[in-house]
């Protein structure tokens, strides 16, 4: 390690961000490298190296469509995030880094030698995808050039962008794409944008979709009960489910950037997520007709209570029919009350003729007794 790499790893470490890393094919050298230099600890939070096929699989969640392409990497970033949420005591200055890569070895590959690394922040996601000049190394070498990439990409998301010092041959190529996130929240809060979908693997949206299965929250937290909800409306639908976050809520203040791209964060890697502005189902139905909505008993109750319609019960009858005509259902999980009642549906006071709109989720297919506010009571920082 020379002493420019060396200087760039103290600043990692000395720049109060914990991060995440994950590499396969290629870049264990620059695990070496971080380890190697006093105050890994202030950094590190997990190393890991699927590399195996089931290993990679495993930790993304799904098969990729490449091992190495950009949406590889950005998976492993974003998967590496949560796990960094996960083991951190602050949901602040986190970082996921994922690289995946494929170098020279002990037989001639068919394919280019390229890697691709992924730097995924609350704030933005940083693409890197290099390809090498085939035959020009040996494998060593590259090794040595994906490693030193991870470095600075790691630097680059801790806020410092240190000179790129590869020594790139005239065959090489590197391009670095970044998503703005923070732009992207700025973009739906100024109403330039209706709403922003981001993917599992980083691609944003901001029209041309219409998700057939909506799990709406504030996700403040994300837990086990939105997640096993989400499974038992696939399961009865047979259709994937995607989460639905507004930024604008009836009963709460509006939601501010920071608190948005943290509330994000907890996807990354995982689950399609929408971003709004609709406080109310019939303003989000407006935006995704034709579109159902799996809910709580007690958003339910809200959503056929006259109190959200100016207390107006023909408003509310008419929001009802409105998204009755619009093609707005809802998948309805039980909870069990103050009293220890179990309640779903068939305690829900609906209007007859709009009853048809609410389906229970059984509660043999899905039942969890905990509220996003016991979970967050229980939530204890257990270092300052």
């Amino acid at each position: 390690m020379d002493k420019y790499l060396r200087h760039i790893i103290q600043k990692i470490h000395d720049c109060h961000t914990e991060a995440a890393v994950v590499v396969s094919g290629a870049g264990t050298q620059a695990l070496a490298w971080l380890f190697g230099v006093a105050g890994a600890s202030r950094t590190m939070l997990e190393a890991r190296v699927p590399y195996a096929g089931k290993a990679f699989q495993e930790f993304i969640g799904r098969p990729p469509g490449k091992y190495v392409s950009g949406p590889s990497a950005r998976l492993l970033a974003g998967n590496a995030l949560r796990r960094a949420r996960l083991l951190s005591d602050s949901p602040q200055n986190l970082v996921g880094l994922g690289c995946t890569a494929t170098i020279s070895t002990d037989y001639v590959k068919r394919g280019d030698h390229k890697a691709e690394i992924a730097a995924w922040t609350a704030e933005k996601i940083t693409t890197y995808s290099l390809l090498l000049a085939k035959g020009r190394r040996d494998r060593q070498g590259e090794e040595e050039i994906v490693s030193r990439l991870i470095i600075y990409a790691l630097a680059d998301a801790c806020g410092f962008g240190p000179e790129l010092d590869l020594t790139l041959l005239e065959d090489d190529r590197l391009d670095i794409k970044v998503i703005d996130l923070a732009h992207q929240v700025t973009l739906l809060l100024n109403e330039t944008a209706d709403f922003i979908g981001i993917y599992p693997d980083g691609r944003i949206k901001h029209g041309g979709i219409n998700p057939q299965l909506l799990l709406a929250g504030s996700f403040n937290p994300l837990h086990q009960g939105h997640l096993g909800m989400a499974a038992a409306a696939e399961k009865i639908t047979g259709q994937p489910v995607a989460f639905e976050l507004s930024a604008v809520n009836v009963d709460k203040p509006p939601l501010p950037t920071a608190t948005i791209l943290q509330r994000m964060a907890q996807f990354a890697g995982r689950c399609p997520l929408y971003i709004t502005r609709t406080p109310t189902f019939i303003e989000k139905i407006r935006l995704f007709p034709q579109t159902t909505f799996v809910v709580g008993y007690d958003t339910a109750e809200r959503i056929v209570a006259p109190r959200y319609y100016d207390h107006s019960r023909e408003h509310m009858l008419a929001a009802l029919a409105e998204m009755r005509d619009l093609g707005g259902r809802f998948l309805v999980a039980g909870r069990v009350d103050d009293e220890g009642e179990f309640r779903d549906v068939a305690d829900l006071e609906l209007p007859a003729e709009f009853a048809e709109l609410f389906t229970p989720i059984p509660a043999d297919v899905f039942r969890m007794d905990i509220s996003s506010t016991e979970l967050r009571v229980q939530r204890r920082p257990s270092r300052n």
